[in-house]
């Protein structure tokens, strides 16, 4: 547990588990033999406060520091609509498990993945690098304290997922 403390004062660390949560959360959503609605529910909330709380309280104040790109990070924001797009397309399909489902689970996989990886490679070593561990630390104050209003308020719900994409 003091672990965990101690990568909550990492803005970095806090990310990377999210993404790791996410990925998590794909294998259940493939599978069979698990609650694939379940696990698109827990999703679907991970997703939006995670994003939310990315742009409200992160991107920004990443933005300042030399060797973080303005460019990657504004790009990061563009790949959560289009994530948030591809959750709500995924959402609609009223059958889980159907070929549309797996098809639109496939599609945001792959939409997911690709800004995961970029974001990362990008954003978060130039965040590593750059930005000095006590402001790591009150960003990730901060990232958590929106992801949990975010949940709080069921940011998953299909119509607030709407509601995100229609901005």
């Amino acid at each position: 547990m003091a672990e965990r403390a101690k990568q909550d004062q990492d803005v970095v660390a806090v990310i990377l588990e999210d993404h790791r949560t996410m990925e998590d959360l794909f294998r259940r959503m493939r599978s069979v033999e698990e609650d694939r609605a379940g696990a698109l529910a827990e999703f679907s909330a991970l997703l939006i406060a995670h994003g939310e709380a990315e742009e409200s309280e992160v991107y920004g104040a990443l933005k300042r520091f030399k060797d973080v790109d303005d460019e990657e990070v504004e790009h990061g924001a563009e790949e959560h609509a289009e994530g948030n797009e591809a959750l709500l397309a995924l959402l609609e399909v009223s059958e889980v498990g159907s070929e549309e489902w797996d098809a639109r689970l496939e599609d945001l996989v792959k939409a997911v993945n690709h800004h995961l990886d970029e974001e990362e490679r990008t954003i978060l070593n130039g965040a590593r690098e750059s930005v000095p561990d006590k402001r790591r630390a009150e960003l990730a104050e901060a990232f958590l304290r929106e992801r949990e209003r975010q949940l709080a308020a069921d940011c998953g719900s299909i119509e607030n997922v709407r509601a995100v994409v229609r901005g």
